[in-house]
């Protein structure tokens, strides 16, 4: 199976999969039955400058669909009888069938349809959806709870996207009721990582659409420690439903480039100790580095250890 038909697969099962199957997408070239001016029959690489004439299909309710295929294996199941198709990059795909609607694998068993909006927020945001900046400029009063009925669904998914940030520490969750802004409350995710983070909130936003509870808007707010408000609600009164295990702060600070240094340094140190002091065996000299390395990242990821969440069960 070819890496965007499995992608495909695993982000119809797997929510928390979707924003790296929008990612694959994006980046892959995609299959699409269809003509154009350029010479050849058969299958085609659309060439620069050729005009394309693409295939339609109607669903059920006589809506018109563009398909559009991840493998060749999946055309091929989708197809009665020969038709020319073409070869070309999803990104240049979407860019040219703006405002149409368009189906990946129609007649297969996993297909996902795209309306307009969804292929506009994934040419500028990389996911399926786009989300609403709210800026707060003056102080509100808000009432911050927990909801009645927890979103396990949306917690579990979200949980497993954070797991594969490494700029996240820790996410929480509260219901908040802003009573000068909606009748009704709204689902509050709050985010503790470091550096930018608003493409894991972007990619947040979009395991949520597909996963919040039906009619519950949900927002997603930047927490630190020491901030007051929500922030202080959410670390004093709320456990993480998702919190960095320390060991992946270890292993996050190895990846960047001080932790990178450190260890070659080491290696070279290693290799050398032999010219710098040649009275030291190395049964003696590695295990004295290494321990000089695992101090030096201890005391680097002192401190980005986050609480880890209690036990509980959705209420």
């Amino acid at each position: 199976m070819e890496r965007l038909e499995s992608a495909l697969a695993t982000a119809a099962a797997d929510p928390a999969a979707r924003p790296e199957f929008y990612r694959i997408l994006l980046e892959s070239e995609i299959y699409v039955l269809g003509s154009s001016n350029a010479p050849g029959e058969g299958g085609q690489t659309l060439p620069a400058g050729a005009t394309l004439s693409l295939a339609q299909w109607k669903k059920a309710d006589g809506t018109a669909v563009i398909p559009f295929f991840a493998s060749m294996e999946a055309l091929q199941r989708a197809l009665k009888e020969p038709a020319q198709y073409l070869a070309m990059p999803a990104r240049a795909f979407f860019e040219m069938t703006s405002g149409a609607r368009l189906v990946i694998n129609p007649a297969s068993d996993y297909a996902k349809e795209f309306a307009p909006h969804e292929i506009a927020a994934l040419l500028r945001t990389g996911v399926n959806s786009t989300l609403a900046v709210d800026e707060v400029h003056e102080p509100r009063k808000v009432l911050l709870g927990q909801p009645a009925e927890y979103p396990a669904a949306m917690v579990t998914a979200l949980a497993k996207l954070m797991a594969r940030h490494a700029s996240v520490k820790g996410a929480y969750l509260c219901l908040m009721h802003d009573p000068s802004a909606s009748d009704k409350p709204a689902l509050v995710v709050g985010l503790e990582g470091e550096g930018d983070l608003v493409q894991v909130i972007q990619e947040a936003g979009s395991v949520a659409a597909d996963t919040a509870p039906t009619g519950w808007p949900v927002n997603f707010v930047e927490i630190k420690r020491g901030q007051p408000g929500i922030a202080r609600h959410m670390f004093t009164a709320v456990s993480p439903f998702y919190a960095r295990k320390h060991a992946d702060g270890v292993s996050a600070w190895l990846r960047t480039p001080a932790g990178r240094a450190l260890c070659v340094f080491a290696i070279i140190l290693g290799i050398v100790h032999h010219a710098l002091f040649p009275q030291v065996p190395s049964a003696i000299a590695w295990p004295v580095i290494f321990c000089i390395l695992m101090v030096c990242v201890l005391l680097a990821t002192r401190g980005k250890r986050p609480t880890l969440p209690a036990e509980r069960s959705p209420k």
